[in-house]
């Protein structure tokens, strides 16, 4: 026993794995000791068992990070393929190089719906989507792509999310910049217009401003009338309320009571 230069054998590995599966790790004399697993190796002593085991826990780490390292490799290639077609479907693949671009595909998408009230992202990506191969990531760069054109004054968003080309010709092409027009300076008369505009309608809005105040005036007079009017009959009232009294109380004492 103890002889740590003879070589295990097969029986002997799998003696030593089926103990510790059984019996745990460390628990080498309870494996020795054990009739179902003690035969095969009755030439291993405890360190042995604990050598071989160590041994063979190395060999198995060592293959598993090798595994988790070309799995690495492998994940980083296709993440790799994966960025250059959602950079640009057009490069993908020798097959798509006739493709064309995602400004292309949208002016095509909005020229063929021709929808008066403009077309929605759904319809555009669809009409796209039953032409072309797209990335599975498509509606978000498509969504993307909508906002730049806008931003560049090559399509007008319309209502909340419809969308229409905005002064391009018929076709798919990319409109040329217009050029920009030179407007003349305006002459001395024209802002003369401007300026006795200007004063007419602050003219305009004093006067309506003064017959507001007229208007509100003349209602607190009315309502001081209406209040003092009010107030007159609140006192015949009182007097005729108080006259009655004065009466109810002579008949209850038996006095009679003449009315003129």
């Amino acid at each position: 026993m103890g002889n740590q230069k003879q070589k295990w054998t097969s029986e002997e590995e799998k003696a030593l794995k089926a103990g510790v599966a059984k019996h745990g790790t460390g628990k080498w004399k309870n494996i020795l000791r054990d009739p179902e697993f003690g035969p095969s190796l009755t030439s291993r002593s405890n360190i042995d068992l604990k050598d071989k085991w160590r041994n063979l826990n190395g060999n198995v780490a060592a293959q598993g990070s090798g595994e988790k390292s070309r799995a690495s490799r492998g994940r980083a290639t296709t993440t790799g393929a994966e960025n250059d077609a959602i950079c640009d479907p057009c490069k993908s693949s020798q097959e798509n190089r006739n493709v064309p671009r995602y400004s292309e595909m949208i002016f095509e998408a909005l020229s063929s719906i021709k929808d008066p009230n403009g077309s929605d992202i759904g319809a555009i990506a669809g009409f796209i989507e039953q032409r072309y191969e797209v990335p599975p990531n498509f509606r978000r760069l498509l969504s993307s792509k909508m906002r730049r054109l806008v931003l560049q004054g090559k399509v007008e968003k319309v209502q909340k999310c419809n969308y229409m080309i905005k002064d391009v010709p018929v076709g798919t092409r990319t409109p040329s910049p217009k050029k920009k027009e030179v407007r003349p300076r305006p002459t001395q008369s024209l802002t003369l217009n401007m300026y006795s505009k200007r004063l007419l309608d602050a003219a305009m809005y004093a006067a309506y401003r003064m017959s507001e105040a007229e208007n509100k005036s003349f209602l607190a007079a009315e309502a001081v009338k209406e209040a003092e009017r009010v107030s007159k009959l609140s006192e015949v009232a009182e007097s005729m309320l108080q006259f009655v009294t004065e009466i109810y109380d002579q008949c209850m004492e038996g006095e009679v009571v003449l009315l003129a």
